[in-house]
């Protein structure tokens, strides 16, 4: 059953992907005591993610942050390895969290893994987005499989 509005964000401990290298990153602490918009991606370097879901997040970053959000995160089942080489190809500095699941872990914790084995894929993430307040789900939008609509920077925008 996926992560609902109400819900705490699971603890578990993944990796961030920063310019010095991977570093551990526990998720209670990172949502703790302030808002958070967490968007998850299929894959680093998708057509769709790579063209539209993270550069909407970019694009709309002031506006997320005039709006009340501390900080925005961007999390795929990839290595932090390449979650760090997605952000240098986009452009990502320190405005976007990059975070990584390696093993889908805080993926099925939510419950928004999608099994894409057999296309080659193995288990990724759904496309949604969430806004978290110290720890609780206060919106989350999950895509129907193969849509961008619900879950872009604007849709999350226009939830605050």
């Amino acid at each position: 059953m996926p992560i609902s509005v109400g819900d705490a964000i699971p603890a578990v401990k993944v990796t961030q992907a920063t310019a010095e290298g991977p570093k551990e990153l526990d998720t209670a602490e990172f949502f703790k005591g302030r808002t958070v918009a967490l968007f998850g991606v299929p894959g680093a370097f998708t057509p769709t993610c790579s063209a539209k879901h993270l550069p909407s997040f970019v694009q709309n970053a002031d506006a997320l942050r005039a709006k009340g959000v501390d900080a925005i995160a961007c999390m795929s089942v990839n290595d932090a390895f390449v979650m760090g080489a997605w952000a240098k190809d986009q452009g990502i500095t320190d405005q976007i969290v990059m975070i990584a699941d390696g093993s889908a872990a805080f993926t099925k914790a939510m419950g928004l893994e999608f099994d894409l084995t057999a296309r080659g894929l193995g288990v990724r993430a759904q496309r949604f987005a969430l806004v978290a307040k110290d720890g609780k789900v206060k919106h989350i939008a999950i895509e129907a499989p193969g849509a961008f609509e619900v879950s872009k920077a604007e849709a999350v925008l226009a939830a605050l």
